[in-house]
């Protein structure tokens, strides 16, 4: 989904909050967990697991792809106590972070958890829009602007 737009189908809103835990540090997945305060049963699915998966690329971005190289993964699933299933991959080896982005995306799907949830994750997504503002701001001041200059001969 493009940055900016807003997520109006349910398959939409869930892969926004689950891009939000992917994106949070450890330290805000524990603080969203504490504030949501859920202490029903977690079954675990798959245990958080680490593996390896290939990263393509694209020459100049739409030119053909290719292996860039592999980056290491954890994944993790859960089910709750209600039945909702949770999912998280994330990179690198922080299995704790991949279970708890799993519980909160379990816990995002019982309607009523979600307002909860998602307002637990409103600081992460503020300050990766602050970290976006302010990487743009740093490459617009490093920006060169090109321009040709026609020469008149005589």
């Amino acid at each position: 989904m493009p940055v900016g737009t807003v997520p109006t189908t349910p398959q939409e809103q869930r892969r926004a909050a689950m891009a939000l835990c992917a994106e949070a540090k450890p330290e805000e997945l524990r603080a969203a967990l504490d504030a949501v305060a859920y202490r029903g049963a977690v079954e675990t699915l798959r245990p958080a697991e680490t593996g390896l998966v290939m990263a393509r690329a694209r020459i100049g971005g739409d030119g053909s792809p290719f292996n860039l190289g592999e980056a290491t993964v954890t994944r993790a699933a859960v089910r709750i106590a209600s039945g909702e299933a949770g999912f998280a991959w994330h990179l690198g080896r922080d299995a704790a972070r991949a279970e708890a982005a799993a519980l909160l995306d379990a816990l995002w799907q019982v309607p009523t958890l979600r307002p909860t949830v998602e307002a637990v994750l409103v600081p992460v997504a503020q300050r990766l829009e602050a970290e976006a503002a302010r990487e743009a701001r740093h490459t617009a001041a490093t920006r060169v602007e090109f321009f040709t200059m026609v020469r008149g001969e005589g």
